[in-house]
C-alpha cells in the first residue's frame, strides 16, 4: 500500500477533536481538490509501499487506542480492507477519513465522509474528471446508513451553505452529524472564516468544527 506518511498526533477535526491517535496517511486520490491540504496525495503523490504488517506494527508501537486512515481517498486503495481487519484484530478504533465516492466493506467505527462543494473544482486538465466523481448520492447513502458516520464540509464562503443544505437533504444525513469546518491552512484564516460560519451553525443547526493542528501547528506535515 503506498503511504505517504505515518505520524502520532491528536485528531484536529470533527467528532473526535484533541483524541490521541495514529494517522495512516495513504497516497493516490481520485480527486484533484484545488484547495487540497495535502497535494502530495493526490496532484503528486509521494510516498513508498508499506506492507500491512509493517503499518501494524507502527500502530502497535504507539500509545494510542484511535486510528485514523486518511490519504488522499484511503477507500481506493486495495489493501485497506485488510488493513482495516489487522486494526480491528489489535482492538483499535478506526476512522475512515473520505470524499465519500466509493463504497467499501471494511472494519470501521466511524466514517468521516467529506463530500466536495463545487468550491472544490481545480482549473485545467482535472476539472472534468473532479466534477464528474466529487458528488455521488448514492454512494452517501449506502455510507451513512451502513455505517457510524460524520459528515464534514470544508466551507469556503457563505455562498456554500445553500449547496451542502441541498447535499444534507438529498442523503438524508442527521442534522446533528453535519459538521461544517472553514477552509485554511493558516489560524488566521480558520478564525476569519470560523467567525462567519460559527453563526451559521447556529442558525442551521449544524456542528462546527475546528482545525486544532492549524491552530497549534499550522501547515506542516506530519502533525
Amino acid at each position: 500500500m503506498k503511504i505517504a506518511e505515518v505520524f502520532y498526533s491528536i485528531q484536529g477535526e470533527g467528532t473526535l477533536l484533541g483524541v490521541p491517535s495514529v494517522f495512516l496517511r495513504t497516497s493516490g486520490c481520485n480527486l484533484r481538490c484545488v484547495w487540497c491540504d495535502t497535494p502530495y496525495t493526490s496532484w503528486k503523490p509521494e510516498g513508498r509501499d508499506w506492507s500491512i504488517h509493517e503499518l501494524l506494527q507502527y500502530v502497535e508501537g504507539c500509545a494510542a487506542g484511535h486510528v485514523v486512515v486518511t490519504g488522499g481517498e484511503p477507500m481506493i486503495q486495495p489493501e485497506i480492507a485488510a488493513l482495516t481487519e489487522g486494526l480491528r484484530a489489535m482492538g483499535r478504533h478506526i476512522t475512515i477519513e473520505t470524499a465519500g465516492t466509493v463504497f467499501r466493506e471494511l472494519a470501521c467505527d466511524l466514517m468521516s465522509i467529506s463530500p466536495k462543494l463545487e468550491n472544490s473544482r481545480p482549473p485545467g486538465e482535472f476539472a472534468t474528471q473532479h466534477e464528474r466523481l466529487r458528488y455521488q448520492p448514492d454512494v452517501l447513502r449506502r455510507l451513512i446508513n451502513h455505517y457510524s458516520y460524520q459528515l464534514k464540509f470544508v466551507v469556503a464562503a457563505p455562498e456554500d451553505m445553500v449547496e451542502l443544505s441541498r447535499v444534507v437533504e438529498e442523503v438524508g444525513a442527521e442534522t446533528t452529524r453535519v459538521l461544517l469546518m472553514p477552509e485554511g491552512t493558516t489560524a488566521a484564516a480558520v478564525r476569519e472564516r470560523g467567525l462567519w460560519l460559527a453563526e451559521e451553525c447556529k442558525r442551521t443547526g449544524f456542528r462546527y468544527s475546528p482545525r486544532l493542528h492549524v491552530d497549534l501547528w499550522g501547515d506542516r506535515r506530519g502533525v
